[in-house]
């Protein structure tokens, strides 16, 4: 099944913020690690979100970050901080996913939720903004 990539742009939009939502739910029940792998998938999808509008993908999740880097922060396209904010999320996440005897905390990771937000806002605003001058 062939998609365009505006559909594919839209899909990855939609996944971002459902992950985020599912990211919030884990945080209510405390399922810390579980919490901390959705939250760094929100903000994957977002960027691969922004990426496949500029008709890139990357291969790996190095890869994403380091085009991530390129295209936003170092562009100027977003705040130097919400980099910090993925790079940190990148680092979570494998801890939580493949560490023995890791434990994210409720003290990490509850200050994250809004930044998460914002940045998934961030850059729904920058593909909104690239959709309307195309």
């Amino acid at each position: 099944m062939s998609f365009s990539k505006q559909e594919l742009v839209k899909y990855r939009i939609a996944r971002a913020k459902e992950v985020f939502e599912d990211a919030e739910i884990l945080v209510e029940r405390k399922r810390w690690n579980s919490a901390a792998n959705r939250m760094y998938y929100a903000c994957f999808y977002i960027v691969s979100a922004y990426l496949a509008q500029k008709g890139q993908e990357a291969a790996t999740h190095s890869g994403l970050k380091s085009a991530f880097n390129q295209e936003l922060i170092k562009s100027g396209k977003i705040d130097p901080s919400e980099g910090i904010l993925f790079n940190k999320l990148f680092g979570m996440r494998q801890d939580a996913d493949y560490e023995d005897f890791t434990d994210s905390e409720e003290s990490e990771l509850l200050p994250l939720l809004p930044k998460i937000k914002s940045l998934i806002e961030d850059i729904e605003n920058l593909i909104n903004k690239n959709q309307s001058t195309q």
